[in-house]
């Protein structure tokens, strides 16, 4: 059953079933007993009195009652009774928290890009009285104004900022709706942008052009190590440059480094040796292994 149901589709209950039925078992064992067919018919009238008399509205639901056309006040839930042909019923109301999607198609952004649009709006019915009242079809009311209030709010944003600032779009939505439904008794609780779709063509253009700035980034960073590494080259050949000693130092170590590892051979050039001094120093240390 809908939230918007029509008194035709909910006039007869199953209380008033039962009650149509045991006024009719009592008319029948009261003729029996009288031997009269009135006790029978009084059972049938009061019976269908009953069975159109006896309402029943579910927890979530509230229902007005106009009596000769004038509104005499919400019913439920529960059961209550109302007086045949005198009184009407409006429509149910749903007051459970409703989900509605909203498609925007081909609207222009504020910098002319088509998008499509996708949006989930909750709402629901907090004044059951002001949405019969005030307004003829709340459902399609609601829908109505949340589609153009989207449309509104995507030709007032840029494609960059509908893409990363979608919840910040939605609380804008949620404010601009909520003023409009109020007074119908009506709250929109939240708005929230499912899917921003753009055209194939500009996604492939500025999937290129995000990966020229991505391959920029990266020439940046690699010329930003190379010239890091340059100055402290310069660095260290001027400070080797001021202390022959140190330079001496720094190749004896990279040639044990190199001589250290297992099953490792290093050929020096003598013009090496003979400028790190390592001649002298080599001999020094066999004649000390020898002693």
């Amino acid at each position: 059953m809908s939230s918007m149901t029509r008194t035709s589709e909910v006039d007869i209950s199953a209380p008033g079933i039962a009650a149509l039925l045991a006024s009719i078992a009592a008319g029948v064992v009261a003729g029996r007993v009288v031997h009269s067919p009135a006790p029978l018919i009084a059972g049938i009238v009061v019976g269908l009195y009953l069975l159109f008399s006896i309402k029943v509205v579910q927890q979530w639901q509230r229902v007005a009652i106009l009596r000769f056309g004038r509104y005499r006040g919400l019913r439920g839930p529960g059961l209550f009774l109302i007086v045949p042909v005198v009184d009407t019923l409006s429509r149910f109301v749903d007051q459970r928290v409703r989900v509605a999607t909203v498609t925007a198609e081909s609207t222009l952004t504020r910098d002319t890009v088509p998008v499509n649009v996708d949006a989930i709006i909750f709402w629901l019915v907090w004044n059951a009285e002001k949405s019969i009242l005030e307004v003829e079809n709340f459902t399609d009311a609601v829908n109505m104004s949340a589609q153009t209030a989207l449309r509104e709010s995507i030709g007032r944003h840029e494609l960059a900022q509908m893409i990363t600032e979608r919840e910040s779009m939605g609380q804008q939505l949620q404010l601009i709706l909520d003023a409009k439904t109020n007074p119908w008794g009506i709250t929109i609780q939240s708005v929230e942008i499912r899917d921003v779709r753009i055209p194939q063509a500009l996604e492939n253009a500025m999937s290129q052009q995000a990966q020229a700035e991505r391959e920029r980034q990266a020439r940046l960073i690699l010329g930003d190590a190379e010239t890091q590494v340059a100055v402290k080259f310069a660095e260290a050949a001027r400070t080797y440059g001021d202390n022959p000693g140190a330079l001496h130092l720094r190749a004896m170590n990279m040639l044990y480094e190199a001589m250290k590892e297992k099953g490792a051979m290093v050929i020096v050039p003598s013009t090496a040796v003979e400028t790190m001094g390592l001649g002298g120093t080599l001999a020094t240390a066999a004649i000390g292994r020898e002693r």
